[in-house]
């Protein structure tokens, strides 16, 4: 798998990133492309403590039975649930959020295992850091996949 911290590994997603269109179609769910690099970037954001969220002791209990399960598998579920912070409806600038995307995507890779400032998952609970580079890199691969790059 790759890593959300390896330089090589992200120029291999911003690729796939910049073949996506304002005109991509999407092979599975509910966002239109720019709402889902919008989307993607709400968890790096989590990661990098810029976004607090929190979550009730059962969703909390949930994750923490789920968390193991998910981070082995080896992708994403289509339409799997996603953190209602995360949903987005509203109309996104297609420009402006792959811009955004793929400068947070270079901050992991710039700063490593430095760019992770928050190491409490809301849903997740205790993360490593080789567990947030598991999770990000099936997030990003998930939605990449789900638009056909």
């Amino acid at each position: 798998m790759s890593s959300i911290f390896n330089k090589n590994d992200n120029e291999i997603i911003i690729a796939r990133i910049n073949n996506l269109t304002p005109e991509s179609k999407v092979q599975w769910g509910k966002m239109n492309v720019a709402q889902m690099l919008s989307h993607c970037q709400a968890p790096m954001d989590v990661a990098f403590g810029m976004l607090a969220l929190q979550s009730n002791f059962f969703m909390q209990l949930l994750g923490k039975f789920f968390k193991n399960k998910i981070i082995s598998s080896k992708e994403f579920k289509k339409n799997s649930p996603t953190a209602p912070a995360f949903i987005r409806k509203e109309s996104c600038d297609f420009q402006k959020a792959k811009q955004e995307l793929i400068e947070k995507i270079t901050h992991f890779s710039t700063l490593g295992k430095n760019a992770i400032k928050n190491t409490q998952h809301p849903f997740f609970g205790k993360m490593t850091y080789d567990e947030w580079d598991t999770l990000q890199s099936m997030h990003l691969d998930h939605h990449l996949r789900q638009f056909g790059v």
